[in-house]
């Protein structure tokens, strides 16, 4: 009996090996490692809440003309009251759990959501010529004025991305890094391994060059001239750097340090470690499954607040 069981995994084994290398691009002399992806379990450890799918008061609209999609557009009924309005951009994600962060801010904020599709790179394409994201506030601005039938200042901008839509940030921090007040990067901060798919523990290193400007705005945020919040779980893709490596980066080249922690986070969410300087907050969660990461965008009412409350 031990016999026939030993000989059906052998030959399940031989099965996989041939699958594995039938799918590779290139024949390998030699088996080669793969690459390690987020874990496909649905954690049933923690809570997950997420914000209800609701209407909140105020008006919403979409910009169709401004990018490849439609731009989303809220302001709540209290910005027609101020002086001058702040802008949120939020890159990647429902618009309805922006709006509620917004709406539950309780600030003259106006909103913007951007979503245009998978990936970092359809973002930061998207961004990459310096004049489109001063197009987009200037259009949000000009739609607003016409719904409100006033004039529209815009004060302050802030920029917010979950997952993928760091791309578009990291491409408007090119340009327009003075124009922005505040950032909230929610598990998402990538870059490359160098040589590719070279993970740290094999001596591979992070492309620090797609990590720059974000080591500039940190330091701006640190001398408190500006204010950043990066959050991050505990997810590895292998195929490039995962958020804790980034953030590794990130705190190395500003010479700061990690401080553990165990405290609750919104939504059910468990937070390890911590590292605050000036304006800057770089928050570390527990998980490494899909509910963990979307965790960090329902989160948004919390984490953005966090930057507001600063200004």
């Amino acid at each position: 009996m031990s016999g026939s069981l030993n000989k059906g995994l052998f030959v399940v084994r031989v099965v996989l090996v041939a699958f594995v290398c039938g799918c590779a691009s290139e024949p390998e002399a030699t088996p080669r490692r793969m690459g390690q992806f987020p874990s496909p379990m649905a954690d049933s450890v923690r809570v997950h809440g997420r914000v209800e799918k609701k209407d909140v008061p105020g008006v919403s609209f979409a910009l169709d003309d401004v990018l490849a999609k439609p731009v989303d557009i809220y302001f709540a009924d209290r910005t027609r009251a101020a002086d001058g309005v702040d802008l949120l951009v939020h890159f990647h994600g429902a618009s309805y759990v922006a709006k509620h962060a917004v709406y539950g801010s309780g600030r003259p904020l106006v909103l913007a959501v951007v979503n245009l599709g998978s990936g970092s790179a359809v973002y930061e394409r998207a961004f990459a010529e310096g004049s489109t994201f001063a197009r987009l506030v200037d259009e949000v601005r000009a739609s607003v004025a016409d719904r409100t039938s006033r004039d529209v200042r815009i004060s302050r901008v802030y920029l917010s991305s979950f997952s993928a839509g760091y791309g578009a940030v990291r491409a408007i921090l090119k340009d327009h890094a003075a124009m922005v007040e505040g950032i909230v990067l929610l598990d998402g901060l990538h870059t490359d391994y160098v040589p590719p798919r070279q993970v740290l523990a094999e001596g591979g290193r992070l492309n620090g060059e797609k990590l720059d400007g974000f080591v500039r705005y940190g330091r701006l945020a640190t001398a408190g001239e500006k204010r950043m919040l990066i959050t991050h779980s505990a997810i590895f893709p292998g195929t490039y750097a995962s958020t804790t490596e980034c953030t590794d980066y990130l705190i190395d080249s500003l010479h700061l340090k990690r401080r553990p922690v165990l405290k609750w986070g919104p939504v059910g969410m468990q937070m390890l470690s911590e590292t605050r300087e000036g304006g800057l907050a770089i928050l570390g969660f527990a998980g490494n499954s899909a509910p963990d990461h979307v965790d960090h965008f329902h989160g948004l009412g919390v984490f953005l607040g966090m930057v507001l409350d600063e200004g």
